[in-house]
């Protein structure tokens, strides 16, 4: 490499010979080695730069393009979101409405079956009571009947002798003859 290095800095100290030579002046020779290669550039290399340029331009139209179409479909999707987000607002605000209607009317519905229920018992109260009562005025009338029949017998049976008591069964069947023909 260096012997490479050497040759071109050799060349710098041959005499100009008349038509070519290598010009080792940095200030003199970078501009005009920039306008060569930057026309070179220009000349071949236009072409390509337009088509990238052109290739670029076109991805970046599509892209926004694509874009406006996604934005488009995204703002839809949001009115379509916002439209069902109101209509389930409105089902929700109609189901508490109605829920607590609902709940009103099942709150009345267990006080008037929870009052109902406490008049039935209090009417079973009242005739388990009175049933009670009648229950046990039978039973006294019974205790004060067979207490009487027994005074009764017992005054019958002391009073009365086979003579007397013969004939009170006498009046006792005739009457019931008596009745008996009056029922036929």
């Amino acid at each position: 490499m260096k012997n490479v290095t050497d040759s071109f800095v050799s060349l710098g100290y041959w005499p100009f010979a008349g038509s070519f030579g290598f010009n080792t002046d940095i200030l003199a020779t970078n501009p005009i080695n920039l306008t060569v290669v930057l026309g070179v550039l220009i000349f071949f290399g236009k072409g390509v730069l337009s088509d990238l340029l052109d290739n670029r331009k076109q991805r970046i139209l599509n892209t926004i393009r694509n874009s406006e179409e996604l934005r488009g479909g995204a703002i839809e999707q949001l009115e379509k979101a916002r439209a069902r987000l109101r209509k389930v607002e409105m089902e929700a605000n109609e189901f508490r409405v109605n829920g607590y209607s609902e709940i009103e009317r099942e709150k009345w519905n267990l006080i008037n079956s929870t009052y109902k229920t406490l008049e039935q018992l209090e009417n079973y109260k009242n005739e388990t009571i009175h049933f009670e009562q009648q229950s046990a005025i039978n039973e006294v009338r019974q205790q004060v009947f067979q207490q009487a029949l027994e005074g009764a017998l017992g005054t019958l049976n002391s009073c009365l002798n086979n003579e007397l008591h013969l004939r009170t069964i006498s009046a006792n069947i005739g009457m019931f003859g008596t009745m008996k023909e009056i029922i036929d």
